[in-house]
């Protein structure tokens, strides 16, 4: 067998090769967060992404890691992905959501992240799936007075929690008013993380939060008059807007949206359907409706679709969140007799 050995001078010209080829790795991975001159945002899901659009506007490049028609619960986060997270100028996501986004930016360490969950408060809506405190949201009253201030503290609820605890219901964007703070945060960590654009920013934040607030009056409006405050809904979505509206929602699974109902839990949904005069089980387009439909036929129930909004697709009723918020008030309005 005959050995080929590389001669000093050859290996020498290798291992400069092979230091500039590192060198060019490290500096692309390292980079300035932008591409062609925009700033890079990378959102972990749908109602994230639709902030960093109406805020950062023509100024920013925005890509979401959530697919649409991907559940974000079940999101798995390729190599290629994390990699996107180290080199983007800033990533916006909502702690406690999608644990695989959790560690990937733990892994990625991207220069500058927004968390959303950070700029209001968490609370421990339908933690349970054993037939106790499905639903949160009960009427507490005297909801008039959150107005439009955007309160963080809702102290007399007694169970506010911290951003990242297990207990937490993440989806604040289903309440107008929560989703109004987080867009006021990701406004302010666009404005640190490209100065340049910050007067567009606080702009743009200011009109979104408007539009919100909007938003808020007529969920308000909307839902007088009804007959009564409870619906079902197919999982935990919806606490903070029961919450908001004084609803009663009482969810066939708890937070997540895959787990399967027990048989006591669906007795129980049989009498508060009795006792509470409901009219209608909910579903969602991007989970199995099978369990609402079934309990809907048991009952003689109707069915309709509240949307989570947790992405946008085919089967959206609208193509954007205001739009899919706006026919989720429909629904309401029809389902608690306040249409």
């Amino acid at each position: 067998m005959n050995i080929r050995r590389s001669s000093p001078a050859t290996a020498l010209v290798g291992a400069v090769a092979l230091g500039l080829t590192t060198l060019t790795a490290c500096s692309f991975s390292a980079g300035d967060g932008r591409t062609d001159g925009k700033l890079d945002v990378v959102t972990s899901f749908y109602p994230l992404q639709y902030l960093a659009e109406r805020i950062g506007g023509n100024k920013i490049n925005v890509s979401t890691l959530t697919k649409p028609g991907v559940e974000p619960h079940d999101l798995d986060i390729s190599p290629q992905q994390t990699a996107k997270l180290t080199e983007a100028g800033l990533v916006v996501y909502l702690k406690g959501l999608q644990p695989a986004v959790d560690r990937a930016i733990g892994q990625a360490e991207p220069k500058q992240v927004a968390d959303a969950a950070s700029y209001t408060t968490l609370e421990d809506h339908g933690t349970e799936v054993d037939g106790h405190d499905h639903g949160g949201g009960e009427d507490h009253g005297g909801h008039e007075d959150h107005g439009h201030e955007g309160e963080a503290g809702h102290e007399d609820h007694g169970h506010e929690v911290h951003s990242g605890d297990a207990a937490a219901d993440p989806h604040i964007w289903l309440d107008p008013v929560r989703y109004a703070q987080a867009a006021e945060g990701v406004g302010k960590a666009l404005q640190k993380a490209d100065p340049d654009h910050a007067a567009r920013y606080k702009k743009n934040t200011a009109t979104l939060v408007a539009q919100l607030h909007t938003l808020d009056k007529d969920f308000r409006t909307g839902l007088k008059g009804r007959t009564t405050d409870t619906f079902i809904t197919t999982h935990s979505a919806f606490g903070y807007l029961s919450e908001r509206y004084g609803l009663h929602q009482e969810a066939i699974s708890g937070l997540d949206p895959e787990s399967e109902p027990s048989p006591a839990r669906m007795r129980e949904l049989h009498a508060i359907a009795e006792k509470d005069n409901v009219r209608t089980v909910f579903f969602e387009a991007l989970v199995s409706d099978r369990t609402a439909k079934t309990l809907a036929g048991d009952l003689h129930l109707k069915t309709d679709v509240l949307d989570p909004l947790e992405g946008i697709g085919k089967a959206s009723r609208g193509d954007d969140y205001l739009e899919v918020m706006r026919a989720n008030l429909a629904a309401l309005r029809k389902a608690l007799g306040a249409a």
